[in-house]
């Protein structure tokens, strides 16, 4: 049905591009406004009529995710947007505020139902349970997984933070219902009243679901760390070019899908012409551009490959650093003499959340370097990574 659904309106469109995006964005929201329509109408008529107000609380949880497939859509409109002279970086962020407001419109709905459940517990009545009842409740399960598996496969297809917490939020749905399931059940088999306690079930799962995308919606906006393979695809992409000898310290500023914009040092021998070394640079960010849609900052850092023996002090530093943690790594070792002896220089790349100080680090590099290696002098710059790197 998914398939049949995204050839029926979006077609075979790149979904990179950003008007494929909206397609897939409105074809969640309208999917998502139907079908929760139809199921509020359902579980509010069976909750009126038997009494339930777990099954009240359960419809207009479903209210609410018609709602949330409204701001949905806008969200992925506003991204749409060209860029102005207001915002010009564009409004693809907007797409991650849709996904903060349908959290919160979770969260609030939850905290609603907290309310209603606990007037129940207080004041529990015997729900008037019917097939109709059932067939709404069961129904809702099975179209509620379908939208999830339908947005699961829609936000791993166009990489939305939005679609993903749609998803998350039909799961929860699903958990929900049940649970009022759950406490029907033990009325009628038991003939007892748990129907508030049921209504506070829901009211968690709806709470937690709304916590849940609300950070991750907030993680999005805020700016966080590149996924391990994007830097790595951006690693092996730019490596792959002659004259790349490696790079470090990548940055990856997220504005919204299909708005990037990175930096990174490239290495490069020492020995390359500037001319020649600009051009390759040029060439790396006007592909990158192509290939992955995103702006490109390169910094060049020259690299001795040619001195024997800075070659080989750099082998002894790299061996020792590997010896302290293997999670550390240098970049741009040089090697200067002078009337005194030896001083090597380099930088010292730490993961980003690495247990020791920049200072405890150091400290124990360049203790093992001037026991092992015959240098007087060892200067060592620490970075904390922000994109982990091979």
């Amino acid at each position: 049905m998914t398939k049949l659904l995204i050839k029926l309106f979006i077609g075979k469109e790149n979904p990179d591009l950003p008007s494929a995006r909206k397609k897939y964005g409105f074809l969640s929201g309208m999917t998502g406004i139907a079908l929760n329509v139809c199921l509020f109408i359902g579980k509010l008529t069976a909750g009126i009529f038997s009494g339930s107000i777990s099954v009240i609380a359960d419809a207009l949880n479903n209210l609410s995710d018609a709602g949330s497939s409204i701001v949905n859509m806008v969200g992925f409109k506003i991204a749409n947007t060209p860029p102005d002279r207001e915002h010009p970086f564009g409004h693809g962020r907007a797409e991650y505020v849709s996904g903060l407001v349908i959290s919160l419109i979770i969260i609030l709905m939850g905290f609603e139902l907290i309310q209603s459940s606990l007037e129940k517990i207080f004041k529990p009545e015997m729900p008037k349970i019917s097939a109709f009842t059932f067939i709404i409740l069961i129904a809702s399960v099975l179209v509620k997984l379908w939208l999830f598996l339908f947005n699961r496969k829609l936000g791993k297809i166009i990489n939305s933070v939005a679609l993903k917490a749609v998803a998350a939020d039909s799961i929860s749905d699903v958990l929900a219902t049940a649970a009022v399931i759950a406490g029907i059940l033990a009325s009628l088999f038991f003939d007892i009243s748990i129907d508030g306690y049921t209504g506070l079930i829901v009211a968690a799962f709806i709470i937690l679901s709304g916590i849940k995308t609300a950070k991750e919606s907030l993680s999005s906006l805020l700016g966080q760390m590149p996924d391990k393979e994007t830097a790595k695809k951006i690693q092996r992409c730019a490596c792959s070019y002659e004259g790349i000898i490696g790079i470090h310290d990548l940055i990856i500023h997220n504005y919204g899908a299909g708005t990037s914009f990175v930096s990174f040092h490239a290495e490069v021998d020492s020995a390359m012409s500037l001319p020649l070394a600009h051009e390759l640079i040029d060439k790396i960010e006007t592909d990158f551009k192509e290939k992955f849609g995103c702006f490109v900052t390169i910094h060049i850092d020259p690299v001795d490959i040619g001195d024997n023996e800075t070659a080989s002090l750099c082998g002894q530093v790299k061996d020792i650093v590997n010896r302290i943690d293997q999670d550390l790594s240098i970049h741009d070792f040089r090697v200067l003499k002078s009337g005194v002896g030896r001083s090597v220089i380099f930088d010292l790349a730490l993961p980003y959340n690495y247990k020791l100080s920049d200072i405890q680090v150091k400290s124990m590099i360049t203790s093992e370097i001037k026991a092992s290696c015959n240098v007087s002098e060892v200067i060592v710059c620490a970075e904390r990574q922000l994109s982990e790197l091979d």
